[in-house]
Formats: C-alpha cells, structure tokens, sequence
C-alpha cells in the first residue's frame, strides 16, 4: 500500500505507510496544556516550582493517548488538589524550538500547547487549594502587568494574550510564540501590560454627601446594543470609563463635567442620564489612595462629616445613553488619543480593578440600562470604533460611507 505525500491526496510522489509514518514523526512536536485561573480581582494564579526559577500556570505534559483537556483536569489535581472540568479553551500556541530557549541535550522539536480556561475563583475555592508536597511550592495571584517579572517572556506572552482572549470574548486565539497571528483591538493596543489603577473604593448608590469634594465624573455610556463606551490609552494600555476632573466651569455639575469630558477627549455624545451614585475614596495618612481595608472594604461606618473631615473625596458615576462618537482627533497627539471600543459593562470592569465593591457598581449599571429601556448585551469581541458613529435606537451603528450608507 502506498500513501500520498500530502495529507489532502494533492499531486506527489508515494511512498508505502512506513516512509509516510516516518516522515510526520520526524515533524511531531510536544503537547502541553495549562489553565488560567484569576480570582474575583482579575489576578492571575501562577505557581512557584521547584525546578525553575520563573513561575508557571498550573498545567504540564499531555501524556501518551490523552486529550489536551483531560491532561489539565489531571494536572489541576495533581498541582492544586482541586477536581475540575476544563472544557473552554482560551489559546493554542505553537511554540518555536528557537523560541522556547530549552538547552540543546533536551532535543525539544517546538510544541502545541494549549490555555484552558479555569474560571475566576473566590475565596472558598482558593482555600481548597492542597498543594501535592513536591514541585509546586507556593501559588499567588499576579496582576497581569507583573506576569512578564515572574514568568519567562514566552509564557507571559501566551498568558496575557489568553487573558485578553477570555475578556474579549470572540474565541480561543491562535498564537505563534505567544502572540496572536489575527491580533484583536486589545492585543493592538495592549491592554494590561501596565498596572490597572486601583480602586478598591465602596459604591454609594447615593448622591456624594456634602462637604465631600468630588475629584472625578465618569460615565458609563450604553449604545443602544447595551455595551459600554471604553476608552484605552495607546502608550499604556490602561481602560478607563469617559470623564474626569470637575472644572470652574462645570459650576459644580458632575454631568457638566463628563459632558465636557466625554466631548473633548472622545468626541462622545450622550443623552438622557441617570445618577448611579459615588464610590468614596479615602486618603491615606500621606495623601496617597488606598486607606480602605486590607480586605477591600471600607472599614468602620464613619458620618459623612467624619469622612470629608478625614480627607475621603467622592468619584461620581452617572449612566446615559450614548448618541454619538464624532471624528477622532487629527493633527498634533493624533498618536496620544485613546482608542474607542465597545464593551459589555463585565468586558469593562475585568479591564478595570475595582475590587470586591466592582459587582455594586455592575449592578447598579444594569439597573440604569433597564431604566433607559436598553436591552442587556450578550458578551461579544470587543469592538473599536475608529470612525464617526452615530447609534439608532434600533441598536443599528450608522458610519459615514458612501459606499455602505445610503
């Protein structure tokens, strides 16, 4: 019996069963699996092992005859004591021989691995976390900036853009040494390869008490689909919600405030708001942010006169309907201007770090969109808006294109 030389029978010469088996072993790679676990602050688990100097996901060897999905369940318990299904893929990366950097006695011929999602874990399940004794002598949770100190730069690579995956929703992504080969909005812009800003801060679904200055008006603004306007710095990375620091002008109008705000950095329009309320941020005894408890709470309950006498400011939160997104910048920090993208409010607050007080906010979000008549929106690929928009109430987006719009 002969066999083809190329797997779809195209034109070539034969060659019997043997010299054909021969010939793909000679191209046969590893298969490695891993799962990327984060807890409910969007922090990454990465294991300290014995064997190497940098941190690892937990995952390992696909053994002889076993499923990429079934060798990361086996791992999970062999690593963390923990019985799970792992039946959602976030990458697979083909890893070069050049790329991995293994000595050369390993003979190491590249290898397909690939990133399972293992869920976000709260604190129950991370206290069921029984390390085996040997190889994994620790695990801790990362925030993703840090990753490339702590892992090799492949494997912070393949992680990051895993976790941008599993934010954006539209897949598994196809990587070659830890970078996409079909990159999305978030890996162009590279969303948190920089710390997140972080603001642990309870949310008062409330007007700010007075006396308790206000430092920042943000917006969540829902296009007619239900996602959220989202913009993220070009040099940085960073997501953050339109809006900013009160000026003389706003005459102390936390809407006039992200009006002008949203107008000027994004060329956003909005209508029809709705106060959501204010997240309290207190000041530490050097001025810095962050007094809040080690637990992310806000400690004892203190009168409004306590907290604006102690230093604590107010960052305000309104909902609206977005109407509009005008031309971008051009000219001179045409490069500095933030990338527009949508996002469901969830896509949004796993960019931010908003801590433990994050599902409050979500909630009171939703029932703003209920109020304005906008219908929840399905997670979807994040999606940049490069242009001028301007959103229908049907939940159509309209661009200025002669050859799209009549």
């Amino acid at each position: 019996m002969t066999t083809p030389s190329a797997p779809d029978g195209s034109p070539g010469p034969s060659m019997t069963d043997e010299e054909y088996g021969a010939l793909r072993t000679s191209a046969a790679l590893w298969a490695g699996t891993s799962v990327l676990i984060t807890d409910a602050c969007g922090r990454v688990l990465v294991q300290r092992v014995d064997y190497r100097p940098s941190c690892l996901l937990p995952g390992g060897a696909v053994d002889k005859g076993e499923s990429p999905a079934r060798a990361a369940a086996r791992e999970l318990w062999e690593e963390l004591g923990v019985t799970a299904v792992v039946d959602r893929g976030l990458a697979v990366d083909w890893v070069s021989a050049e790329g991995f950097g293994a000595p050369e006695v390993m003979r190491f011929p590249g290898e397909i691995l690939h990133v399972y999602d293992g869920g976000v874990w709260d604190e129950g399940r991370i206290a069921a976390i029984r390390l085996p004794g040997h190889e994994v002598e620790a695990v801790e949770f990362a925030e993703p900036a840090d990753l490339p100190g702590l892992m090799t730069p492949g494997d912070a690579r393949r992680v990051l853009s895993a976790l941008r995956a599993r934010i954006d929703g539209a897949g598994p992504a196809l990587l070659e040494d830890g970078v996409p080969i079909a990159p999305g909005v978030l890996d162009r812009v590279g969303v948190l390869r920089t710390a997140r800003v972080r603001e642990h801060f309870p949310f008062r679904p409330a007007p700010a008490p007075e006396g308790l200055p206000v430092r920042r008006s943000e917006g969540w603004l829902l296009a007619p689909d239900g996602r959220v306007l989202v913009l993220l710095d070009p040099g940085t990375g960073a997501a953050r919600l339109p809006g900013g620091a009160p000026g003389p002008a706003d005459h102390g109008d936390p809407w006039a405030t992200l009006v002008r705000e949203a107008g000027g950095e994004a060329a956003a329009t909005a209508a029809r708001p709705l106060y959501l309320g204010h997240l309290l941020a207190p000041e530490g005894p050097d001025g810095s942010e962050g007094s809040e408890g080690s637990d992310g709470s806000d400690g004892p309950d203190r009168s409004e006169a306590a907290e604006a006498a102690e230093g604590s400011y107010a960052l305000v939160c309104h909902a609206a309907v977005l109407t509009r997104l005008g031309p971008p910048p051009a000219g001179a920090g045409a490069d500095r201007a933030p990338v527009r993208v949508l996002a469901t409010p969830e896509q949004a607050l796993e960019l931010f770090d908003r801590g433990p007080h994050g599902a409050a906010q979500l909630a009171a979000v939703h029932r703003a969109r209920a109020l304005l008549g906008i219908p929840r929106a399905d997670r979807r690929a994040v999606t940049e808006l490069p242009g001028p928009v301007t959103f229908q109430a049907s939940g159509d987006v309209r661009r200025p294109c002669p050859k799209v719009c009549g």
